[in-house]
């Protein structure tokens, strides 16, 4: 694939600058279909520890289904009146399948025999199923997923869409009303996005950020 044109270093922090954790948005704006395509395809093209990819994105489109997870979210308005609400659910476990169900995909992609892949299915299976992190697998997998978002909120703000993330919500009472319980997937956090409302006083505010002297440094 050829090299895409770059943005540049002022557009992109102008994009940066503008986005902020909206507050309040318009509930009479949609995003277009070419426009969301897009950032599901952002979504899709997250990097991933070992390239597992631990994690899935419901897309709750259901007005229904979004008052019911309201009083659940710190009845935040954010969750019914998005353009579109994302909870990102993290793998609960990393298992053999996981890690043979990657082989599988990667060899086919790059023309490869799965043979040729064998160190590294090895290295993955004892780290992540039979080391140590296995332990502490759920944590893992919840740290890919904010990569996911991350990247999701920053490819929203260069197409012009509006974020909020959220993490006042209630885990345990999602995972009941999505239909999580007993499957592979928990919710981890959520994401809406849409167009913000010219009432939301927060989006005038300065951002409050500590100066790069701080949060930097050069060894």
């Amino acid at each position: 694939m050829a090299q895409p044109q770059p943005l540049s270093s002022e557009s992109l922090i102008e994009h940066l600058h503008w986005r902020y954790a909206t507050k309040v948005f318009d509930a009479t704006q949609a995003i277009p279909p070419a426009t969301w395509d897009a950032l599901e395809e952002c979504l899709a093209l997250t990097p991933s520890s070992y390239g597992l990819q631990p994690w899935k994105f419901l897309v709750i489109r259901d007005p229904a289904l979004r008052a019911e997870l309201r009083p659940h979210s710190w009845n935040q308005s954010q969750i019914t009146d998005a353009s579109h609400l994302v909870v990102l659910l993290s793998r609960r476990q990393i298992t053999l399948e996981d890690v043979d169900r990657l082989i599988t995909a990667t060899a086919s992609a790059r023309e490869l025999d799965p043979a040729q892949l064998e160190v590294y299915r090895g290295m993955i299976q004892r780290d992540l199923v039979e080391g140590p992190r296995s332990q502490a697998i759920g944590q893992w997998a919840s740290n890919q997923v904010y990569i996911a978002l991350g990247n999701l909120m920053t490819c929203a703000a260069l197409l012009g869409v509006d974020t909020c993330p959220i993490e006042g919500f209630s885990p345990p009472d999602y995972d009941r009303i999505l239909n999580l319980e007993g499957t592979p997937y928990h919710s981890s956090v959520v994401c809406a996005l849409g167009y913000r409302s010219p009432e939301d006083k927060y989006s005038s505010l300065a951002k409050v950020r500590y100066p790069l002297s701080e949060l930097i440094e050069t060894r």
